[in-house]
């Protein structure tokens, strides 16, 4: 009954989010000439190719940093068992376009669709897979529940659950306390995280086996920004301000104008979440007067800058090598979700965040306790930059105390491996 009333009223919701998906496609990058996937659409060409991969692991992610540690899971996998096939799914254009760059011969790389029971039940029909693996909140009820209904066994790793999004579920309890049960596993990173998960649903199959994302492996050749055609010759110690969103860019050049008065080799690098935003970033830019390029539109300026645009997509691991400090985004401007501080943590960088953060408040504990972040607000973010720009030392150090804290940290991969591979 239940999932009756959700199907009943899941196209009015589909008709709400249209609007957005449709101005994601048409101006995000990434690759779209399979995005009628989105919707069970397979030519006879793709299924035809899909075939070689029947009885393969279904691995499901959703934006490019999930893609990643997805990936990461895979290639281990294949190790443990070469002879293994994969099948990732993305919902992003962005994840998809890095899936299919990375992902390797035993792997095939599909958009994963749309949750309406005839669009779940096609891509079921082409793929015919052995399992299910469900990355961290993508919990999607007619997936799940189609895939069970055909005896595929079906899993969550990675998971986690925000206080915030906790009190949503145990709220709608009667609803998603049976839908947990559904899954055969679910794999959590923290005991945190699976107190909440028991507390919606206390016979769900819940274990705990750590975060993926520290056993993340580093690209093997992340390459040279060339932020020299950008900023000029010469050593510049380059400000990062990675996956910001809506009011961040400003709150961070205000910063930074007020501090390259102290420190004229100062330069800074904004690379936001969703690349689709940099006209809205560059004229916040144009009306502040900075001297800014936008990387998207290719070449170099005709003069040196002080500020680099990076609204492209694919280049974080780049700019964050290229980095002398990181300021993590969604932690500033209103936002306390935060991201995913593990990625410049494991190119020992000297990461600056927010107060908060909802989404990975054990990772940031992680570097707490290492002395290996700096916290602060809005109000304090010039000071937290201007005591790192100031101690060159003081940003090595902090560097590889993060570095060393994530490493400690590894041993999840495994753990997950062995509970998927015995549901097989």
């Amino acid at each position: 009954m239940l999932r009756f009333i959700y199907n009943l009223f899941l196209p009015a919701g589909f008709l709400f989010f249209l609007p957005g998906l449709l101005y994601k496609y048409r101006y995000r990058g990434g690759w779209k000439d399979t995005f009628r996937e989105r919707f069970g659409r397979f030519t006879p060409a793709r299924i035809e190719e899909l075939k070689a991969f029947h009885g393969a692991v279904w691995v499901h992610a959703v934006s490019v940093g999930e893609t990643v540690v997805a990936l990461s899971l895979i290639r281990r996998w294949s190790q443990k068992d070469p002879g293994k096939k994969f099948v990732i799914s993305t919902t992003t254009t962005t994840g998809q376009e890095l899936a299919r760059k990375q992902s390797c011969g035993n792997t095939a790389v599909i958009f994963c669709p749309i949750d309406f029971r005839g669009m779940v039940r096609r891509t079921l029909d082409v793929l015919r897979p052995s399992q299910l693996v469900i990355f961290e909140t993508e919990i999607w009820p007619n997936l799940i529940c189609e895939a069970g209904n055909r005896g595929i066994p079906v899993a969550l790793v990675n998971g986690r659950m925000s206080d915030h999004s906790a009190s949503g579920y145990r709220k709608l309890r009667i609803f998603f306390g049976p839908l947990l049960r559904r899954f055969d596993r679910i794999l959590v990173q923290t005991e945190a995280d699976a107190r909440r998960y028991l507390a919606v649903s206390p016979d769900a199959a819940v274990k705990v086996c750590g975060n993926l994302k520290f056993d993340q492996a580093l690209p093997e050749n992340i390459g040279d920004p060339g932020l020299e055609s950008c900023f000029g010759p010469g050593r510049h110690t380059v400000l990062l301000a990675v996956s910001t969103h809506p009011g961040e860019e400003s709150v961070i050049t205000e910063s930074f104008e007020q501090l390259s008065r102290e420190f004229p080799d100062l330069r800074l690098v904004i690379v936001p979440r969703h690349a689709e935003r940099g006209g809205e970033i560059a004229d916040m830019l144009s009306e502040r007067k900075v001297a800014f390029f936008r990387r998207s539109l290719g070449g170099a300026p005709a003069a040196p800058v002080s500020v680099l645009l990076a609204d492209t997509t694919g280049e974080m691991f780049k700019f964050i090598k290229a980095s002398d400090v990181v300021v993590m985004g969604k932690s500033f401007a209103g936002h306390d979700e935060g991201h995913n501080l593990i990625e410049p943590a494991l190119l020992d960088k000297p990461i600056v965040t927010g107060n908060v953060l909802r989404n990975f408040r054990f990772i940031l504990q992680v570097l707490k306790e290492a002395d290996a972040v700096v916290t602060t607000d809005d109000a304090g973010l010039t000071e937290a930059l201007r005591r790192l720009l100031a101690d060159e030392e003081l940003r090595l150090t902090m560097g590889r105390r993060g570095g060393d804290a994530i490493r400690k940290h590894r041993g999840a991969t495994e753990k997950t491996i062995g509970e998927l591979a015995s549901l097989s």
